[in-house]
């Protein structure tokens, strides 16, 4: 990838790393808050009883399902990116697989999140 021999190039591709977990939380949050929308107006119109899913659902879970793609992507484009790099890139006993734990948390909590919204009703 570089001939810098430079470990700023490992540190900015963890940056990118962590720039896509923001971006895919951001979704998720974001997801979350439209699903949630439905049951609000619901709660406004004060309908007798919450029948089935609303439009604001489906939406919310396809925003939480594109957070979870954006998260596991860059998991994977960093995985690349590392096996480019050379050892001299790296720093000597940095933990280079931290980001990508962080990352794998946040796609298992996001799975038992949309497990958790289908479950109610």
């Amino acid at each position: 990838m570089s001939d810098l021999n430079d470990p700023r190039v490992f540190f900015a591709a963890e940056r990118t790393l962590m720039a896509w977990n923001r971006t895919g939380l951001t979704l998720m949050a974001f997801g979350f808050v439209l699903e949630r929308f439905g049951l609000f107006l619901h709660m406004l119109r004060q309908t007798p009883a919450h029948t089935g899913r609303d439009f604001s659902f489906w939406i919310g879970i396809a925003f939480i399902a594109l957070a979870l793609l954006v998260i596991s992507f860059s998991i994977v484009q960093f995985r690349r990116v590392l096996k480019t790099l050379k050892p001299i890139e790296i720093p000597a006993r940095y933990c280079t697989w931290s980001g990508i734990a962080m990352n794998l948390s946040v796609v298992v909590l996001g799975i038992a999140l949309i497990a958790y919204l289908f479950s109610e009703l």
